[in-house]
């Protein structure tokens, strides 16, 4: 069955079963991807990414809700990466607990894929994921990341935009001085503004913009300032602020010449993640299997460096 054709016909059924194959690593979808790939580079891909408890799932579902009221409203997929179940190795929330309201709305599309034990916040198949919901159709694609704190940086790479969620009573003022995850923010969005603390959490990571983004507005500078918005995702509160910045970065993107650096790094970072996969699996098609646990335990024994038996394999 040509899945890629039925895909562009606009077949929901078609779509998951091509979503499944790709997130199994199913040799099949390989065809697929190819036929479709002419097809993408169209959706605005949108990250949500930011600390365990923020309120990224409410967000997500908030601003999907409001950008299928405008009057162009785009076809939205949202990608859901959730922590993995250690029993069944798929995702331990989906989409069918979250985001209840989005469904029978024809122009969404929801799913949830397990990160795999992947670190950065995606899984190793996001980019995939993404890439066929483009194909697909979707104008507005939002990428809701684990919530691994500092080092859920990858986004960044897969993502146009980057909407970086951050909450009252946190530690804020803390997160925000290691600065590693602001310094990936076009948007941040401090949500839960009504708890105690918010304008507190707000002073701090203005400051720490500035920091992690040293220069920005100015004359010569890249030419964006990143807003701070408070949300409140539970009432709807502040959500079509947030909109109309997600839109207005997509244009600025547009107009300077942005986009398309992105698409160009975003592509390239792909191939790289797609060659070290197939070397790592050339790789270990051709090396001795006792050879290598000798080394393996011969640096166990500190007889030699993990350097030493780098050299040794890759000959």
């Amino acid at each position: 069955m040509n899945l890629a054709k039925s895909i562009l016909e606009g077949d929901r059924l078609a779509l998951a079963r091509l979503l499944t194959r790709v997130e199994n690593d199913d040799p099949r979808a390989k065809a697929d991807m190819d036929e479709l790939f002419a097809h993408t580079g169209k959706a605005h891909l949108v990250g949500i990414t930011g600390s365990p408890g923020t309120g990224k799932s409410s967000l997500a579902n908030q601003l999907a809700k409001v950008m299928r009221k405008e009057k162009k409203a785009p076809r939205i997929a949202v990608v859901a990466v959730d922590p993995t179940s250690p029993f069944t190795g798929g995702a331990i929330l989906g989409d069918r607990v979250r985001m209840r309201d989005l469904h029978g709305d024809e122009g969404i599309f929801i799913r949830s894929m397990a990160s795999r034990g992947a670190l950065g916040g995606i899984a190793r198949t996001t980019a995939a994921v993404v890439q066929v919901l483009d194909a697909a159709g979707f104008g507005m694609i939002l990428i809701e990341t684990v919530g691994a704190g500092q080092a859920e940086v990858d986004i960044a790479s897969l993502a146009h935009t980057t909407v970086v969620v951050e909450a009252p009573g946190l530690g804020d003022d803390i997160q925000a001085i290691k600065a590693g995850i602001l310094e990936i923010a076009d948007i941040l969005v401090i949500n839960k503004a009504d708890l105690p603390g918010v304008e507190n959490a707000e002073r701090a990571l203005r400051m720490n913009i500035e920091l992690a983004h040293p220069g920005d507005g100015e004359e010569g500078a890249k030419g964006w300032t990143v807003p701070v918005l408070k949300t409140q995702s539970h009432l709807g509160v502040g959500i079509d602020e947030v909109v109309e910045a997600i839109h207005a970065h997509g244009d600025f993107l547009h107009q300077s010449g942005e986009w398309k650096k992105r698409d160009e790094h975003r592509l390239k970072s792909e191939l790289e993640k797609l060659i070290e996969q197939r070397l790592m699996v050339h790789w270990r098609e051709g090396v001795d299997g006792k050879s290598y646990l000798k080394l393996v335990q011969d640096m166990i024994e500190r007889k030699i460096s993990p350097y030493q038996a780098v050299e040794e394999l890759v000959k």
